[in-house]
């Protein structure tokens, strides 16, 4: 049986979404450029860089949440910068937010994005460059077109994991209704004043939404294969 969404439960969706679009974006803008400059380098460092981007898959989301709390808080190295600059505060708003949620969700979106790029022909890119093609020209008429099905990936993975994050979000976060209050942290409230019913409604709405961005995943790398 469902039930009408609260007042509450329709904020925290909302802030969710707007939450999970906005780290998205950013990933997106940051990633694109770096996936394809490490598929193409031959640097030494670049195993390194690409260890470190993926720590955040393996520490708990409490560590890392509790080591940004640490760094960006009153008496952190950023926090007291931040003070001094008369900045506001980063943690506990949603700024904090997407900063925490953007370190949490990077190897979600460089592995693919990484994997899709090194996927791409080396010879296409040759033959263009034969053909005048400048290294931008090549990037967007080339690269860009044939790693489609992973920057899609990439940005089902992200979305769907954002709107699922806890652990870090409520670290740098708090439960603050309206402003830090997202959509897992609402389930938990729920949970703790026993309000299952309403707590299944919501989790089986992130399950349901989880499953199709999955499907959706492995069909476009199906489809990957299926070219390759």
């Amino acid at each position: 049986m469902l039930f009408t969404l609260s007042d509450a439960d329709q904020v925290a969706i909302g802030l969710s979404v707007r939450l999970a679009s906005t780290v998205t974006l950013i990933l997106l803008l940051l990633l694109i450029p770096l996936a394809w400059w490490l598929a193409q380098t031959t640097w030494r460092g670049k195993a390194l860089i690409v260890a470190v981007s993926g720590l955040p898959m393996l520490l708990p989301p409490t560590v890392l949440g509790f080591y940004l709390l640490e760094l960006l808080g009153p008496r952190g190295l950023i926090g007291t910068w931040s003070q001094r600059l008369g900045l506001d505060p980063l943690p506990f708003s949603f700024s904090g937010l997407v900063l925490a949620s953007v370190l949490y969700s990077l190897p979600f979106v460089l592995q693919p994005l990484l994997s899709a790029f090194e996927a791409v022909p080396v010879a296409l890119l040759e033959a263009a460059a034969t053909l005048g093609a400048g290294p931008c020209s090549r990037f967007f008429k080339v690269a860009l077109p044939l790693s489609r099905s992973g920057i899609l990936s990439a940005v089902l993975l992200v979305f769907t994991h954002t709107l699922g994050e806890f652990g870090v979000v409520l670290m740098l976060g708090g439960n603050i209704p309206g402003r830090t209050q997202v959509l897992s942290i609402q389930i938990y409230n729920h949970v703790e004043n026993f309000e299952y019913p309403q707590a299944q409604q919501l989790a089986l709405g992130l399950l349901l939404f989880s499953f199709l961005a999955l499907v959706c995943i492995q069909f476009l790398q199906y489809r990957t294969l299926r070219r390759g």
